[in-house]
């Protein structure tokens, strides 16, 4: 008889791993939905995903403020600052002539800002396979940012929107300050992500409190933006009904969105604490590479041949970095030894 060969993942790793594809792939697809007939509605959705799992975290996690904390509350303080700026950032650039394929494929270039940090921050130094591998997803995404240009100068298709829209120029320094607003948010995601991991090896992984923490400290930071999110309140309760629920559909999509979100963010965090880092890289760009093709298939968004060289560019880039190739083989080998 042979043996079965053992699966180097434990059982929480792949019910992460499920949640993670079944939670970010719906997610963006409710996301795209709201965009497409709300496209500013960043700020509501945002602030309704961190209510949700704040409200979550306060009853299972804090136990009702009765847990003590693991990790002091000045280190979260200054975390979900980080935090809460990158997801206000991300979702706002949505304003700004920023289309949902190429707002996925900058945030697939964490690995890049990553590297570029920990050397200058942490002086760390990387084989030249990594060097080179950040090179070719940084070229993926100059290459899918200089073609979707051409979209921001595109005018309204419709004549009344037109006759309203700004001059071409200003639309596309419209869009020129939202690839800005993705690049910060980038590096910020990425400095957050150092501070992050020093915090851990200090005080330890404490996933679950960090999920709460990171969700409800931030909730007052939206006083600021309450005039856009009671604006989009009355908006979203005048969209259509969505058949055959009397309820309007935008609100509809919003739950799906907030829900899916708590899975897809829950299933990132289980695998911080099962996996290495480049496990868990590995897993949430192959997760983004699903939603970007469904979202350009699904939601006929433009994506030209230049567009798919970047794409192969960014995530090629980014299983070289993640060593797949190697991983890939070594469990072959694994398995051949093994039957």
């Amino acid at each position: 008889q042979s043996s079965q060969p053992q699966s180097s993942l434990s059982p929480a790793a792949l019910v992460g791993i499920g949640m993670v594809f079944a939670g970010c792939c719906s997610n963006v697809f409710f996301l795209e939905l709201i965009i497409k007939e709300a496209p500013s509605s960043g700020n509501i959705v945002t602030f309704f995903q961190f209510l949700f799992i704040a409200a979550h975290g306060f009853v299972t996690t804090a136990k009702f403020g009765r847990a003590r904390r693991a990790i002091p509350l000045s280190y979260y303080a200054l975390m979900v600052s980080m935090f809460f700026v990158v997801q206000v950032v991300n979702n706002y650039a949505l304003n700004f002539n920023i289309s949902m394929p190429l707002h996925m494929i900058f945030r697939s270039g964490s690995l890049m800002a990553n590297l570029v940090l920990g050397v200058l921050i942490l002086n760390k130094s990387y084989p030249l396979s990594k060097y080179a591998s950040v090179l070719v997803i940084t070229a993926g995404i100059v290459v899918c940012t200089i073609e979707s240009a051409s979209d921001a100068r595109r005018p309204p298709a419709d004549k009344a929107e037109a006759a309203a829209a700004a001059s071409e120029q200003v639309e596309l320094l419209r869009w020129c300050l939202g690839v800005l607003m993705l690049v910060f948010a980038l590096f910020m995601s990425a400095r957050m992500g150092i501070f992050q991991e020093e915090t851990y090896r200090k005080y330890g992984k404490h996933p679950d409190e960090s999920l709460f923490y990171n969700h409800c400290l931030p909730l007052p930071g939206f006083l600021l933006l309450s005039a856009d999110i009671w604006q989009h309140v009355r908006l979203f309760s005048e969209s259509a009904p969505m058949w055959p629920l009397p309820v309007p559909r935008l609100w509809v999509w919003l739950a799906g969105n907030v829900l899916t979100q708590y899975l897809c963010i829950r299933g990132v965090f289980i695998l911080t604490t099962e996996c290495s880092s480049l496990t868990v890289t590995l897993v949430v760009t192959l997760r983004k590479f699903s939603s970007l093709i469904f979202s350009i298939f699904y939601f006929n968004n433009r994506f030209t041949g230049m567009h798919w060289l970047g794409t192969i560019c960014v995530f090629g880039g980014t299983l070289i970095f993640t060593e797949t190739h190697q991983r890939l083989r070594n469990l072959l080998l694994d398995n051949r030894k093994k039957s």
